[in-house]
């Protein structure tokens, strides 16, 4: 019984430990906000600031898979491209290995977890407040917390269940100085970090092993796991990319080249370089009574090599993964570009990808209405045909579309967001609402103009296509400001220019509801071929009206169509 209690505490302290730093990373990533997207696609114009903002970023939020993940994201939303998210990952293999100073410095000799009851004293009032980003801060101090009350209930636990004769038993049994145990150690970092999905949580218990003193387990086998850890934490970004877009995958490729690489190209020099790392530590930075900077500087050196090796050949390594992965040309209709329900990355940074997606479906509606436009000139039946099924895919699409994204944000919803995330949600559940109303009032343009070619030998006259002409193109002036707004950097502050023009689409739908009477009444043509023609004038004024609908949505504004 007190074995499985002692086995439960183990599992239960790791578990404290990889939950303090979610709660962190994601506590740091909504108080940063905007702000922390902004620095990621604003601060990588060139490799080195790639590498730098990779840095920054991962020290302060803790995670490099946090980080290689949103560069996937980013460059799967298009907001980064592939070789900006390759230095973006070199800098975060560097910041990573801030966690293992940390634990260096006070993990293990200090009492940390003396200092985390009163820290939670301190988050808890930030935890309750109203202003998100007060809370979003106590979640962080709560996070830090966890992490480091779940270090020390982890060393205990290793304590108790007499971790270190166990290893020490099992490496009795091994020829730990042979280069193959080196190589064995290596895959188990690897295949550990995998199944965990958090290096820092295998680095922290590395740390604790090679504190342990093991006999055996020496500062070579712990730099084998500390390499092995650095192939294992690709499995993340790899995972996220695989809904993902083909630059997406690339982006994960390209993480996992790096590192691997970088392990193949230190392993032939393991020895000297573990020794070098030593006599620095040792002699350069007068660290002698803590071995445990020993593993920190291997694991800083090792990823600053790598990317002093790479940092010339983003250019090449960006050939390479192309050429692995090259772009597959395939009818990609009814699939979503940004998104996937199968992943979802951070729930901040998955709005992001949720919007980009939302101008996509704005951008698709657009080609839509103008398809619509041409279908009205085709005489041939073969094309009119044509066209009409196309748009009638058009329509199945916008129908998926809506379901698809809006299956995506209540999943998004249910992560932990900020209440302005929350509100720009539900702007994006209104637009994707009115978007595929969009869709369906186009299916219904071109329903229209198919009917009238087979139940009616009379043509529109010239007059009647010119004002439709020309109703479509004050749709079409309707629909380009339409996806300027929705676009999410584009400013909300005046939507005259929308107003005006769907003003004159309904002003022209009167206009030309009152000449078709008066036409009829002349005789310039039959009844029938007027009610298709009004018909065809009010939807495109309905259009008009939900075009403006998602426009006001951005500005939170919710009213119902004009009559």
């Amino acid at each position: 019984m007190s074995t499985l209690l002692n086995v439960l505490s183990l599992l239960g302290s790791l578990a404290l430990f990889l939950y303090g730093m979610k709660i962190m990373s994601e506590g740091l990533e909504k108080f940063a906000g905007d702000r922390l997207r902004y620095i990621l696609s604003a601060m990588t114009q060139n490799r080195f600031m790639g590498v730098l903002t990779g840095i920054i970023v991962t020290a302060l939020i803790q995670s490099s898979s946090a980080t290689t993940v949103m560069a996937v994201s980013f460059v799967n939303a298009g907001l980064m491209t592939l070789a900006q998210s390759i230095g973006v990952i070199m800098g975060a293999n560097i910041g990573t290995t801030v966690t293992a100073w940390i634990i260096s410095a006070i993990g293990f000799k200090v009492n940390i977890a003396a200092f985390t009851i009163p820290l939670l004293a301190v988050g808890l009032p930030l935890i309750f407040s109203g202003n998100s980003k007060r809370k979003s801060l106590g979640e962080f101090v709560f996070g830090f917390s966890f992490l480091f009350m779940g270090l020390n209930f982890l060393q205990q636990a290793t304590a108790e269940m007499h971790i270190d004769t166990m290893v020490a038993q099992l490496m009795a049994s091994i020829p730990y100085n042979n280069f193959f145990t080196i190589l064995l150690f290596v895959v188990v970092g690897a295949l550990v970090t995998m199944v965990m999905q958090a290096s820092a949580a295998t680095m922290a218990i590395t740390l604790m092993l090679f504190d342990m003193h093991i006999p055996g387990f020496g500062f070579e086998q712990a730099a084998a796991l500390a390499m092995g850890q650095n192939i294992g934490t690709t499995i993340t970004a790899f995972m996220a990319s695989l809904t993902g877009n083909t630059q997406a995958r690339r982006t994960a490729l390209a993480h996992m080249f790096f590192n691997v690489f970088g392990v193949l190209v230190v392993l032939p020099f393991f020895y000297p370089a573990c020794q070098g790392v030593s006599w620095f530590v040792t002699h350069v930075l007068g660290a002698t009574s803590n071995d445990l900077y020993k593993l920190s500087a291997f694991h800083t050196a090792f990823n600053i090599l790598n990317t002093i090796l790479l940092i010339g050949f983003v250019p090449q390594i960006e050939k390479f993964v192309c050429a692995v992965l090259p772009q597959k040309e395939q009818d990609e209709e009814y699939r979503l570009r940004f998104i996937s329900s199968a992943r979802l990355s951070t729930a901040e940074l998955s709005i992001l990808e949720a919007q980009k997606e939302v101008n996509n479906f704005a951008e698709r509606c657009q080609r839509m209405c103008k398809l619509v436009d041409e279908l009205l000139d085709i005489e041939g039946d073969k094309d009119f045909n044509k066209m009409f099924a196309r748009i009638e895919k058009y329509e199945r699409i916008t129908d998926r579309m809506e379901v698809e994204i809006a299956n995506y944000l209540n999943k998004v919803s249910e992560g932990r967001l900020s209440n302005e995330s929350k509100a720009q949600i539900q702007k994006m559940m209104k637009r994707i609402s009115e978007l595929e109303s969009i869709g369906d009032c186009c299916y219904n343009l071109a329903r229209a103009i198919n009917s009238k070619r087979q139940y009616l030998k009379e043509e529109f006259n010239e007059s009647q296509m010119q004002h439709m002409h020309t109703m479509m193109g004050l749709v079409d002036d309707a629909m380009e400001e339409m996806v300027k707004k929705v676009n999410i950097t584009a400013p909300y502050s005046n939507i005259n220019h929308s107003y005006n023009i769907e003003t004159e689409i309904n002003n022209y739908r009167d206009q030309l509801k009152n000449q078709n009477l008066q036409d009829i009444d002349a005789g310039v043509y039959s009844y029938q071929i007027g009610v298709f023609y009004v018909d065809f004038i009010s939807i495109c004024e309905k259009l008009g009206d939900h075009i403006m609908n998602i426009v006001q949505a951005g500005m939170g504004v919710i009213r119902t169509s004009s009559k």
